[in-house]
């Protein structure tokens, strides 16, 4: 599937070496100020060839709105997007089209579809995660407007923690670091592995501000259900953590509660869930990133025949996938709460009435 949503759906297209990737936002209230050099701006936080701490790839990932947009603002129609493919070096793969790479999706395409793109990985490759960004875009302008900000940072890489949390450095940082202090040592981690020939993991921290109480469908479509979604969905993201996550495990119920007083609640450790619903607080969430599969060290594998071969990359790739992957978990966790704030509008009469009839609200 290649659509996401119930409300505010996007559909993603394209391939890494293809000629184009782009999306459809289906969903988008009408006039909505759509900022373009907001849009771009959020690309360039993702795209590629920025430094080398990721891939050389350089892509400038120029978008274009094709529809949905009239003088600047949303018409309540499919914005359609698109962005050019431009620094493609298809031949760096024409010595492994037949052998599948170690801990990428080659194998698993192959296997379900009898056939696979062996550019880059064609559809399965993070090249498309732009696309996801330029959505992503769409619905943070939607959610400035409610006043609800979505941050996100590099929480630690290579086992190396940030201490601190500071959501303003990591807009500065080459690492979208979040910890001042630990940043050089994280770069060092990912420059050693790269020098080696090898690749590092990171967690990603995303912290939502202000989301409403209430967002959330009960059961099937709980907001952290859809969170961890969301997540899971970004290539190498390996697992995801509401709030405490898996530390809740290892402590008491006494302990891991959350006090509740009139003016809110003493902590967070639900991360700002409870029963799949918004309780008000900041919605925390941890992304786990394996290390980039792509590594320039000889492998073991097999090509399409099943004939055991030796498996050596050329090509472009990043040493730590966590970095550019922020912004994209960045993006995802806005396109979730604009699907449920739309989703919220119509689950109780008070909220009907307030639309529909204003005098009785």
């Amino acid at each position: 599937m290649n659509s996401f949503g119930k409300r505010f759906v996007f559909t993603t297209f394209g391939e890494s070496h293809g000629k184009a990737l782009g999306c459809i936002v289906d969903g988008v209230p009408a006039g909505l100020n759509i900022d373009e050099a907001f849009i771009q701006n959020e690309l360039d936080r993702r795209k590629p060839g920025q430094n080398e701490f990721a891939t050389a790839r350089k892509e400038e990932d120029k978008v274009e709105i094709l529809s949905g947009v009239f003088e600047g603002k949303s018409t309540g129609t499919p914005i359609a997007m698109i962005i050019f493919n431009t620094n493609q070096k298809s031949k760096d793969y024409t010595n492994i089209k037949d052998i599948f790479r170690p801990g990428h999706a080659d194998f698993t395409y192959f296997h379900k579809y009898g056939i696979r793109d062996y550019r880059g990985g064609g559809r399965s490759s993070a090249r498309e995660t732009a696309a996801r960004v330029a959505a992503g875009a769409i619905a943070k302008i939607m959610l400035k407007e409610l006043e609800i900000e979505v941050q996100s940072g590099v929480l630690a890489i290579d086992g190396i923690w940030s201490e601190k949390i500071d959501f303003n450095f990591a807009k500065k940082s080459e690492i979208y670091t979040l910890d001042a202090d630990v940043e050089d040592r994280q770069k060092d981690a990912i420059l050693s592995a790269k020098n080696s020939h090898d690749s590092v993991g990171g967690v990603v921290f995303v912290k939502i501000k202000n989301a409403p109480i209430g967002l959330g469908e009960p059961i099937y479509y709980k907001l952290d259900a859809l969170l961890a979604d969301a997540m899971m969905s970004i290539n190498a993201a390996k697992g995801v953590e509401i709030g405490d996550g898996i530390s809740a495990s290892n402590v008491l119920g006494s302990q891991n509660n959350d006090p509740i007083r009139k003016d809110g609640f003493l902590s967070n450790h639900s991360g700002g869930v409870l029963g799949g619903i918004s309780n008000g607080e900041d919605i925390d969430v941890k992304v786990y990133f394996k290390p980039t599969p792509s590594i320039f060290q000889t492998q073991q594998s097999v090509d399409i025949h099943n004939n055991e071969v030796e498996c050596s990359l050329k090509g472009r790739h990043d040493p730590c996938v966590a970095i550019r992957g922020s912004i994209v978990a960045e993006a995802m966790a806005s396109l979730v709460v604009a699907d449920m704030l739309l989703l919220n509008m119509g689950r109780n009469m008070k909220n009907l009435r307030k639309m529909y009839v204003p005098s009785m609200s």
